[in-house]
Order: structure tokens, then sequence, then C-alpha cells
């Protein structure tokens, strides 16, 4: 039997679990602090290959075997390599609070609805486009990706990090910072967790599933729904088809090119994503952020003209793109040299087809499109309806294969 006991943020290990130990298994703090028996093997947890290797040994002379870890071991933690290298009939889990759960008491703020991403061991990015789309994330960290990482990632947003460090021994610290003041220091070794907040919206309503919403109950919304200017917005019919190549979801980036009025993006935000609008005009910077505002959406609104503005931008998994003008070969070829997995394009122009299917498979992209034509249902006098025909729109769409993965800026 394997028992693992959470500890490190303030609960002893009971000498009871460490008695007869054969075996103690733990990061150096962990062990340092805990009463291990003098004849216990000691293993200071490094790769965790080789100390599953002694587990194993032990085990098959029947030998008590203690694993110390932080917090709770099966939230992030060393259940799971335990679980499948030995099996979960294995283990007696004595679960201590995890450093998530402390950093939100030490805060006071409720975390049911709280977003968790761990960066330990992973790309950076995902905890960092998470933390651009809701308003509660708890980030773990780890070596490369820590609080000045983040912070430096996060400099355009509006968040609030606190960094939590050392929980439940006698250097803890949790210290609230903009990102920009978290990017200018060195953090060192013993941070725990980072929160990243958006104060305006910590109290949400009362949650009955746990975690972030689980996504929009519908989607291509209706026209009416956005505030837009004289027509001028992609329709519902060809918003559908481009959210099902975009695939936008929690922990990506999307970009919305020529967002107008930035039904696009407001959509991809309903799903999760964290998105940037590019608009060159004023007037519909205003009007993307009234409506990710009247849908409750964070999406950042960039004025300026593509493709020169989109340098100073992270690279996306996705993009759309709409309008362009004479242009849009130009702007499809910037966008496809970087999209991590796709680029849709809507364009009115027969003639715009050719040098768009040539910017996407220039770049690598296998491309496929359609002309999508529909008409609407519209009343006639005497309860009566006819057919109204909407202006037919070109979608073509890149999927970038794995062998052209290589080309992408990373």
């Amino acid at each position: 039997m394997i028992t693992v006991v959470g500890t490190g943020t303030g609960a002893p290990v009971p000498a009871e679990v460490l008695a007869g130990a054969r075996l103690v298994v733990g990061g150096r703090r962990h062990l340092d602090a805990a009463a291990v028996p003098a004849d216990a093997e000691r293993v200071v947890l490094g790769p965790l290959a080789p100390a599953m290797d002694v587990i194993e040994r032990h085990l098959e002379k029947s030998d008590r075997v203690v694993v110390l870890a932080s917090g709770d071991p099966g939230f992030f933690g060393i259940v799971r390599v335990l679980a499948e290298r030995f099996g979960a009939g294995a283990l007696e889990v004595r679960p201590g609070v995890s450093s998530v759960a402390a950093a939100f008491a030490r805060a006071g703020v409720p975390w049911d609805d709280a977003v968790v991403v761990s960066a330990h061991g992973r790309e950076l990015r995902t905890a960092v486009n998470v933390c651009r789309a809701r308003p509660k994330v708890a980030v773990l960290t780890g070596p490369g990706s820590g609080p000045a990482e983040l912070g430096a990632a996060l400099r355009c947003e509006a968040r609030v990090l606190l960094v939590a460090s050392a929980l439940g021994t006698a250097g803890e610290r949790v210290e609230r910072v903009t990102p920009a003041e978290a990017a200018a220091r060195d953090w060192g070794t013993a941070v725990s967790v980072v929160l990243c907040l958006d104060e305006t919206r910590l109290l949400g309503p009362v949650r009955t599933v746990a975690g972030p919403p689980v996504g929009p109950a519908g989607w291509a919304l209706d026209e009416a729904e956005f505030a837009h200017r004289d027509s001028m917005i992609t329709k519902f019919e060809v918003r559908a088809l481009a959210l099902a190549r975009l695939g936008p979801r929690l922990g990506d980036l999307v970009w919305d090119v020529g967002a107008g009025s930035g039904s696009v993006a407001v959509e991809c935000a309903r799903f999760g994503a964290a998105v940037v609008a590019v608009e060159k005009t004023r007037d519909g910077i205003e009007r993307i952020r009234a409506n990710a505002a009247a849908h409750g959406v964070d999406v950042r609104a960039v004025h300026g003209a593509a493709p020169t503005v989109l340098s100073d931008l992270d690279d996306p998994d996705a993009v759309f793109i709409g309008g362009g003008g004479q242009e849009l070969p130009a702007i499809v070829t910037a966008c496809a040299r970087r999209a991590r997995r796709a680029v849709v394009v809507a364009v009115a122009a027969l003639d715009r087809v050719p040098a768009v299917r040539a910017a996407l498979t220039g770049a690598g992209f296998g491309c496929d499109g359609v002309l999508l034509q529909s008409s609407r249902l519209a009343p006639l006098p005497g309860d009566v309806s006819r057919l109204a025909a909407t202006n037919p729109v070109f979608l073509l769409w890149g999927v970038r294969t794995p062998l052209s993965r290589e080309g992408v800026a990373q």
C-alpha cells in the first residue's frame, strides 16, 4: 500500500502515518519537515521515473511506502502518476488543502466559478489565454512560467495578480500586483500559485456546476443581437460555419481581423476563447466594445490597419478575416504565417477568391471553401411568407497540416 499525504499548506504529517514506513518519498522541503523514521529509505523527488522504480521495488517486498506531496495530491498532483503505474487500489490518499483553495481563502474570494490551469512543465500560452478570457483564474506556476512571465504576457489586460508564496509556512506571502509590476520582479522559487483576477467581477451569480461556464446555449446569434452600421455585419448563416471552422475554445487565442461590429469576436469569446478584434475605424472600435460588454465577454479591441498592426499581437490559434479590400491577400498571408491551426476568410467578391486561396496554400494550409447563399422567411400581407435572399458570401478556410507547423512563429 502507498499512503499519499498532502502537506505543505500548514498541516503537519501525522506521526502515525510515518510510523513503520520503509520508504518515504517527497520534495526536499517536505522530507525535512517530516519525522521520517531513521531506518526508512528517503527519496527526494526529482525526475519521477527513478522514484517510481524505487517504489515498485519496495512494494514487491510488501514494504510500507509513504509519499509526501503539496496540498491536495489528487489535484494536478502525483496521484495521477501513481495510479497509472500501480493502480488506484494500491493508494490511500490523505489530501491536504490545495494551494488553490488556500490562496482563494487568503484573498477571501469564493472559487467555485474559478478556472484552474497549470503552467508547470507546460506551455504558458494556454494559461495566458485563459487569464485573458476569464475573470477568475488560478495559475499553477513552474520554472519559466512564473508570475514575471505571466505578468509580461498580460500587460495589456485589466487584471490584478495575487501571488501566493510559501503558503502554510512562516514565510507565507500573498502580494497584490499589476501585471507590469509582476513582470519587473524576480519571484524566486517559493511561489505556490498565482490568482489572476478581474476585480470588477469577483462575485458572480450562485452556481450549480463548478468551474467555468459550460458554453453558450446557442450561437450564430441574430444580427439584431449586435450594434452595427448599415447592415455591415457578418450574417448569422456565415457566422455559424465560420465558428465551426475556427473551433474557438478555452485556452485559444483568436483574431477577428476587419472586425466591424465584432460579432465573430463576441461569439468566439462566448465559447471561452481569448479574442483580439482588429478594426481600422474608431466608431467600429466603440461598437466592438459595446457589443462585448452587452454579451458579458472580454474582447480586446485594437485600433489599426492590418496587416501592419498585427505585428504587435501574440500568435493566434485561429483567425477570422472579414473584408480587407486591396490589402486582403497581404492580410491573409500575414495571418496564415502565424496562425497555429486555422484561418477563415469571408469575401463578397468572386475576383478575390483566387488570391485568398493562393495566400492560404502558399503558407502551407490545405484550403477549402463554399459559396453561401441563403433565403430567409419574410412576412407578406395576408399572413403569408416569401423568401428574401441574402447577399452571397464566399467562405474559405485553411487548416494547417502537421508538417506545415514547423514554419509558424513560436
